[in-house]
């Protein structure tokens, strides 16, 4: 049986903070996880090969014949197609870094056990059109093409629920679909821009106005009188409200009430307060920088709009101000008049008159608590890969060192 062992590389490194609790390829860019996309193009299921503190959670399973990914790489019709025509021993490269690959058992076992795989032979995929995410900000800038690649995926051949007349309709209604339970009444939808897709259970209530493309995804919910503007992507048993545009949400998150939030990615079980604002555009209009984990200082993102990243389990309270290009890391707690510093490590507590180490017992009675309203269990795999982040960061509280 053909195995699919999607890796992690030096790629991961330029996108923590939300590659501190997950591989790479669990990173939703469209309607599906990078790993969604794979199973279904090539109809097996995923494994992995990540870093050491995830590999109980995200183990490896390998066989005779592997096909070995770049987990930062996105499906295309022309990628998958050369995949499939691949050989024992060969290799797809971008420059000199490892796309995929073809190996045998042995291969596979000598790579678990020395990180070595001895001599492929490569050939070089220029020209070859297919997305890859090389920094955060690549999350959002291509997530409208993302949305595209995945609606057509998703609804090829099959039909949509019924788009009820209570909605006003602009565009193309081929491009709205409507999985199974999905509600929409009252709304405004617009496919000028690129397809709407409703995922399972998910609901778009009244007065909300939507443009393509938008990816709600299974028992999402836009909250009444939402502006949603296209390349959005709100991910699985996500509330959201307010304005947002060009933001990817991973799921199990929410922004549910007024505020605005443009060119961010939010990880999951995090909550944005009442009125909270990002800002995503500098008043000089000059291109943004943002933390950069592997460089421990701001990078230049190249980009004019770039608002806010946030790490899994970060909270914010009501009417919090984020400035341009801010980087929220994992567990933290945000609150307070101002705005706080552009990189916020994780496990803090506090806003701009300073931050405090939020104590990993209080985070993780915040966490269970969470969690358990959307029955998931926070057991200890969780609690784990959080304390190891825990102690990965404890160089960026540098108030713990005073």
């Amino acid at each position: 049986m053909v195995r699919i062992i999607l890796f992690d590389n030096e790629t991961r490194e330029r996108l923590l903070p939300l590659t501190f609790v997950r591989p790479t390829c669990e990173i939703r860019m469209g309607i599906l996880t990078i790993r969604e996309k794979w199973e279904r193009w090539l109809q097996g299921k995923v494994s992995y090969i990540t870093q050491d503190y995830l590999s109980e959670k995200y183990p490896i399973d390998h066989s005779k014949v592997n096909y070995i990914i770049n987990g930062s790489v996105l499906p295309s019709p022309q990628l998958v197609r050369l995949i499939k025509q691949m050989d024992f021993n060969e290799a797809f490269l971008r420059g000199e870094e490892l796309i995929a690959a073809k190996l045998d058992e042995e291969q596979i076992e000598n790579l678990i056990r020395d990180d070595d795989i001895g001599e492929l032979r490569g050939f070089d995929l220029e020209g070859t059109d297919y997305l890859k995410i090389d920094n955060l900000w690549d999350i959002f800038t291509k997530n409208a093409q993302a949305i595209e690649e995945d609606f057509a995926l998703l609804t090829k051949g099959r039909q949509s629920q019924p788009i009820s007349d209570t909605n006003r309709v602009l565009g193309a209604t081929e491009r709205i679909f409507l999985e199974e339970g999905a509600q929409v009444e009252c709304a405004t939808l617009n496919t000028a821009g690129g397809p709407i897709y409703v995922g399972k259970g998910a609901e778009i209530m009244e007065g909300s106005h939507i443009r393509g493309g938008l990816a709600l995804c299974e028992k999402g919910t836009i909250k009444m009188g939402a502006r949603v503007y296209g390349g959005t992507t709100i991910g699985p048993r996500s509330k959201v409200s307010g304005e947002l545009n060009n933001c990817v949400i991973l799921g199990h998150s929410n922004k549910a009430h007024e505020g605005y939030l443009g060119n961010s990615v939010i990880g999951e079980w995090c909550n944005i307060g009442a009125d909270a604002n990002t800002s995503n555009l500098k008043n000089n209009y000059e291109k943004i920088r943002l933390w950069s984990y592997p460089e421990e200082r701001f990078v230049d993102t190249g980009q004019q709009f770039c608002g806010l990243i946030m790490g899994d389990h970060s909270k914010t309270g009501i009417n919090t101000m984020f400035n341009t290009g801010t980087v929220v890391g994992v567990s933290s707690n945000i609150f307070g008049e101002g705005f706080p510093r552009n990189f916020i490590p994780s496990f803090s507590w506090g806003g701009k008159h300073g931050f405090q180490t939020y104590r990993t017992d209080k985070a993780f009675e915040t966490a269970e608590r969470v969690m358990e309203r959307r029955g998931v269990d926070f057991d200890v795999q969780e609690r784990l890969i959080l304390l190891r982040v825990f102690e990965d960061t404890a160089k960026y509280r540098r108030w713990e060192k005073t």
